[in-house]
């Protein structure tokens, strides 16, 4: 059985192909293009938003505010387009991006420097940024036909049969994948969660790296939020409500430990794409919306009780990771 986790991202990959194929057998519909360029559109930003949670949790953190963050900025950019209709697209979703990055940047400083303990710090904020939008926003919402047509028409245009969130998911998985496996900085953050003592000794400052993966976690989330606001054209405090929990679900799936130190792209992109079958097949096979929840919570809860009995493991086997950095 142990030897059966080493081989985790490949047992859930094949998984992957037999549930798809149990559902096309029984809804032939479900493996109709379209049907699987929605589906891969639909989870492109949660592909994201679990890259950049993988971030926060492998130093042993955690971001409850990601979907907080995501509501707040693409707020900003919608308003941005509502009132500046004719800038330059680029200008609209670096306002997303920035405003993304700035929350990451606030959670990361308070939590690294004055060692508030991130569930706490996190949980906060979110109420902080959900707040923030209704007094920025006067308690409205924007709606599609105040925003700006170029704004909007970018999360749909479509280029070799993939909507332009699935690309822009593609290329941000690949930085992630070299940033975590090719940089001193990536394994740094493996080496913080994995054993804080050995990377202290290793020379790595723990407070530099909290505070990159959390600026990383907002910056992405703030991206995220212009492709939701701009994709359904609307933005109001009460968007991606409660979608953190889905985000970290996707992160437990894929193999990453809540105790930092161990995770994967590949296997959180498996992880976040197991979800979005799911989330998919379910109305597809016509269960119930009120059984829909109970399903997926279910699944949850067993792929978070098979990690708990994976990771059981002592710290000093992270200790090579924090080795390897002197060779990066």
């Amino acid at each position: 059985m142990k030897r059966l986790f080493d081989y985790r991202e490949l047992i859930l990959a094949l998984v992957l192909v037999v549930g798809v194929a149990a559902i096309g057998s029984y809804q032939p519909v479900f493996l109709r293009w379209d049907n699987i360029g929605d589906m891969l559109t639909e989870t492109s930003v949660l592909f994201m938003m679990a890259l950049a949670q993988m971030t926060v949790i492998l130093t042993r953190g955690i971001d409850l505010s990601v979907a907080a963050n995501l509501a707040l900025s693409g707020m900003l950019a919608a308003l941005v387009s509502q009132y500046y209709p004719d800038i330059p697209l680029v200008v609209m979703i670096l306002t997303g991006v920035l405003s993304g990055l700035v929350l990451g940047l606030f959670n990361g400083l308070l939590i690294a420097f004055l060692s508030i303990p991130p569930i706490v710090m996190t949980l906060g904020t979110l109420a902080v940024f959900r707040g923030m939008i209704i007094i920025i926003a006067g308690g409205d919402q924007v709606n599609a036909s105040e925003m700006g047509a170029a704004f909007q028409a970018f999360p749909k245009q479509v280029f070799l049969g993939l909507a332009s969130p699935v690309w822009i998911a593609i290329v941000v998985s690949f930085l992630f994948w070299v940033f975590l496996n090719h940089t001193r900085a990536g394994r740094g953050l493996y080496a913080v969660g994995g054993n804080p003592v050995a990377a202290r000794y290793c020379g790595i400052d723990l407070r530099r790296q909290e505070l990159l993966s959390y600026a990383i976690s907002g910056a992405v989330a703030g991206l995220c939020g212009y492709l939701w606001v701009a994709r359904y054209g609307v933005a109001y405090s009460e968007i991606a409500s409660g979608y953190e929990l889905t985000v970290i679900a996707a992160c437990v799936i894929g193999g990453v430990s809540i105790g930092g130190g161990v995770g994967s792209v590949a296997g959180t992109l498996l992880g976040a794409l197991f979800l979005g079958i799911v989330m998919t097949a379910l109305p597809v096979l016509q269960i119930s919306p009120f059984w829909q929840m109970a399903i997926s919570g279910a699944v949850i809860l067993a792929a978070v009780v098979i990690n708990a009995r994976a990771e059981r493991r002592p710290d000093k086997l992270i200790l090579p990771e924090a080795r390897r950095l002197k060779r990066v």
